[in-house]
């Protein structure tokens, strides 16, 4: 009696899968909030706004009025870490509490809120070395990579505990595997380039010393091998994929097309701030698109068992005639 008391009281407040899939994709836009506002901190020249860390200042954990604007939104940026936090942890509370408990997706949640003070930690070390850029790149790396898990947490919510299988010819998984590599590779020289250029988020900070004109042709041919590899994939996944995948793929290149628009405009016109706070934007997106083409080509088919127990539930509530 005592252990149905204790289970009954741990299943007081369950969560229901549509409710956690709510709350994984809240912590996945949250993620890429701060990415944009993060960008806006350094665009603004507002990276040192705060000139310590964890502290506002030596004496104080806020800004204060003598501070004015830069200080304000740097101090800004860091409370929205909280909110950002709070997702998280939202996350992995309702995957605890989410019957049956699927370790998978308490683990991924885990992940996401873990990924929080790792990216504070960053953070505050990019202030204490004066934004030094290849700090601020990890910084902005790190926060791909938290990305990835809170998407991974969000997709897995949907799908059975059984072992993954591929929905494509193992060409095109290659394939799909390939163009991440080439979408990482992007991210990756594409934050070199930000480190080479003009908005170092504040006007004492350095510059990583290589030359933004070569740095930024190297990117643009990764930009136009990752456009051919997403095109390729699209096409193969028409011909023999599922049309889940064939969508997914096509939705790639579409945003890699706006993000390549963006960024020629952001070149030829000086980087103007907009320009490159939406460019920052795609870059999010373009790598969800990227994650989500992969996630396509495989597939997880529901447990025998699981599925002749829903469909007993379904008939017990007259959804379908029981045979």
């Amino acid at each position: 009696m005592r252990r149905i008391a204790r289970v009954k009281r741990s299943d007081r407040f369950p969560v229901s899968t549509h409710l956690l899939r709510r709350i994984a994709l809240a912590s996945l836009i949250a993620n890429i909030v701060i990415v944009v506002t993060g960008a806006a901190v350094r665009l603004t020249g507002s990276g040192l706004g705060c000139p310590t860390w964890p502290r506002c200042t030596d004496d104080s954990y806020t800004a204060t009025p003598a501070m004015g604007i830069n200080g304000a939104i740097e101090f800004g940026n860091r409370l929205l870490t909280f909110a950002v936090a709070a997702a998280a942890l939202a996350g992995l509370v309702a995957a605890l509490l989410h019957r049956p408990r699927r370790r998978s997706v308490v683990l991924l949640a885990g992940g996401v809120l873990a990924g929080i003070p790792a990216q504070a930690v960053i953070g505050g070390i990019t202030v204490l070395t004066n934004l030094n850029p290849w700090v601020v790149g990890l910084h902005f790396l790190a926060s791909m990579g938290v990305i990835a898990v809170a998407y991974a947490f969000w997709r897995r919510v949907d799908e059975p505990d059984t072992p993954a299988i591929p929905a494509v010819p193992s060409p095109i998984r290659a394939l799909a595997g390939l163009t991440v590599v080439a979408s990482a590779a992007v991210i990756v020289v594409g934050v070199i380039v930000t480190g080479s250029g003009p908005h170092a988020g504040d006007a004492d900070a350095k510059r990583n010393g290589l030359d933004p004109a070569t740095i930024s042709q190297v990117h643009a041919d990764l930009v136009f091998l990752l456009l051919g590899l997403s095109v390729a994939l699209w096409l193969a996944l028409k011909a023999v994929g599922p049309a889940s995948a064939a969508r997914a793929a096509g939705v790639l290149v579409v945003v890699e097309l706006a993000q390549g628009m963006i960024g020629f405009v952001q070149y030829f016109t000086g980087l103007p701030v907009i320009a490159v706070g939406a460019h920052m934007l795609g870059a999010c997106l373009v790598w969800v698109a990227t994650l989500a083409a992969l996630w396509s080509t495989r597939t997880r088919r529901p447990r025998t068992d699981d599925a002749a127990t829903a469909s007993a539930r379904a008939a017990d509530q007259g959804l379908v005639h029981a045979p």
